[in-house]
């Protein structure tokens, strides 16, 4: 038996399985394919069954996986063409219809830079439903968007699919797009990834903390995911850096326990958790206003 890997992601759930395997061929179940768009590589995994699930250990759906490696490297128009890759894996998933409404929901922690992906994103997201109900002369060319962020249980008293549940039922969008952090198995791809899905999202999971989830079953809408790891589970990267030295495969009962909650994240965290925060930001701005340019958007929320 190996050792069991963390990751919220997709994409590394199928490099898990293969190495398990020690196999190439497909996955029973599961249809990958990889892509560019803009410049960024971009892989997509899809679960079609319960044989998917079994395999990968996640729930039937599509999960989108966008590589933004030159965002970090700060290369030349690597934020605008960060943002249309992420608007353009977005717009198919979201079936957005001219009259919807959509409820964007920052997740996590605002105090624990790692968690506060989704309270950043959500500053950076424009709220326009009370503009577009109350002046439709000005506004009425925009989507009606309301944003809320959760905050933790620990500091509200609330689950954040609790809070959810109750702001649906009263402001019926018709999607929400939840936003958080996640966990992967490689600190390569920290902050330098973003998977966006369309099976919701159970906050928390990223740290092992897993609360109630946030789903179309759970909510009666359909929830689009994006997520970004920002830490790595320290059991998983000590497995991991081992066997890219050579010391060959590591098994559950050598690794069982190791590390125990601990968590590593990058010492740049908060300037990667700003910047990929922003890009998202702006991508689901792009998404949700058709016709938004980068600039508009700047203009907008300065």
């Amino acid at each position: 038996m190996q050792w069991t890997r963390r990751t919220d992601l997709a994409v590394e759930a199928r490099e898990i399985w293969a190495e398990s395997a020690r196999e190439t061929t497909a996955i029973s179940g599961v249809q990958a394919e990889d892509q560019i768009a803009h410049g960024y590589p971009v892989t997509v995994v899809r679960i079609l069954d319960q044989a998917g699930e079994r395999a990968l250990g996640k729930p039937q759906g599509t999960y989108i996986t966008v590589e933004l490696d030159s965002l970090n490297r700060r290369e030349e128009d690597a934020f605008r063409r960060g943002v249309f890759a992420l608007r353009d894996q977005l717009l198919p998933l979201l079936h957005l219809g001219e009259e919807d409404t959509v409820l964007v929901v920052g997740l996590g922690n605002q105090a624990i830079t790692p968690d506060a992906i989704g309270p950043m994103t959500a500053k950076h997201t424009l709220a326009t439903r009370h503009l577009v109900d109350q002046l439709p002369e000005h506004f009425g060319g925009f989507r009606r968007v309301a944003v809320v962020q959760t905050g933790v249980l620990g500091t509200t008293g609330m689950e954040s699919a609790e809070m959810v549940r109750a702001i649906a039922q009263r402001l019926r969008p018709d999607r929400i797009v939840a936003v958080d952090a996640l966990a992967s198995r490689k600190l390569s791809r920290v902050c330098r990834t973003v998977q966006v899905c369309d099976t919701g999202i159970v906050p928390g999971s990223g740290i092992g903390n897993n609360r109630a989830a946030l789903n179309e079953q759970t909510l009666g809408v359909p929830v689009i995911a994006l997520g970004v790891p920002t830490v790595v589970d320290a059991g998983t990267l000590a497995a991991d850096l081992l066997e890219e030295t050579g010391k060959g495969a590591v098994s559950s009962k050598e690794f069982e326990g190791f590390g125990g909650n601990m968590i590593v994240t990058p010492k740049e965290i908060d300037a990667q958790v700003a910047d990929i925060s922003k890009l998202l930001g702006y991508a689901l701005n792009c998404v949700l206003h058709e016709g938004l340019s980068i600039e508009d958007v700047d203009m907008l929320t300065s």
